[in-house]
């Protein structure tokens, strides 16, 4: 009979122990915040991923995601030239492994709509009403550091570190894209016509080389003939043509080609 009675109550303490679940395991990528009746000590650091005692009934454990989380909003704001830009943006971020107790104690785990999109929304038209529409295509890069910077600074009051941002798409009036079409294709004409010049000027460069070195030849060869009435000058015309061959035959009273004896 007290063998009866002795399984029972250990049945009985197991069900109880199942029920008050003493033992709360943190898994890897998470912290778990600790209250006590309901109430978080900031002093008390976040559990670690690992298998962790607590009271029961008095204590309760909430766990927190400390992994990489993504968040995308569109929002929609006017350029520095008034014109309506429509944007996405997306920020990686994650959430201070050790202050999860002081954002859960202000967010609970409502981060992403009371401050993320907002901030988001915010900062997009702020950054955005600096730029020119051109500007936000051209210096699209400032744009994203700019933003990148003001978001950063806004969430990490919160506990919330942001990794990067994207700026997934940038869309303008109907009105807008035509005309940056039309400047495109007018700068590209623009281009043709300049390298077309610049092949006219080259090409007449070259025909006033070509042109000032035969005039300069023309005049060497005017100097020569003038010069010892022309017998030099004979002579050089007459050494371009000849073939290199000394000739079979000679005429009495002939001499070599080019040699001349009398000097």
């Amino acid at each position: 009979m007290k063998g009866i009675i002795a399984g029972i109550v250990i049945v009985v303490a197991l069900i109880v122990l199942i029920a008050i679940n003493p033992l709360v395991k943190v898994d890897a990528g998470e912290r778990g915040v600790v209250l006590h009746w309901g109430a978080i000590d900031l002093e008390e650091a976040p559990l670690e991923p690992g298998l962790h005692w607590r009271m029961p009934i008095r204590d309760d454990v909430v766990k927190m995601d400390v992994k990489t989380q993504k968040e995308e909003q569109g929002a929609s704001a006017s350029s520095k030239d008034l014109q309506v830009v429509t944007s996405k943006v997306a920020i990686n971020y994650h959430l201070d492994t050790l202050n999860v107790n002081a954002l859960y104690e202000n967010l609970r785990k409502e981060y992403s709509d009371k401050v993320i999109a907002p901030a988001i929304e915010e900062f997009m038209k702020k950054t955005t009403a600096q730029f020119t529409a051109e500007e936000l295509i051209t210096k699209r890069e400032d744009v994203k550091q700019q933003l990148k910077s003001a978001i950063t600074e806004n969430l990490a009051k919160n506990h919330i570190i942001v990794e990067d941002i994207f700026i997934t798409d940038f869309d303008f009036s109907p009105e807008f894209n035509k005309a940056i079409e039309a400047k495109v294709t007018a700068e590209q004409r623009a281009l043709e016509e300049q390298n077309k010049l610049a092949q006219v000027e080259f090409q007449a460069q070259q025909k006033i080389t070509t042109a000032t070195a035969e005039a300069t030849a023309i005049k060497i060869q005017a100097e020569a003939v003038t010069q010892q009435g022309g017998k030099d000058y004979v002579q050089l015309q007459a050494v371009n043509k000849w073939d290199g061959k000394l000739p079979t035959s000679m005429i009495p009273g002939g001499t070599v080609p080019f040699l001349d004896l009398t000097r």
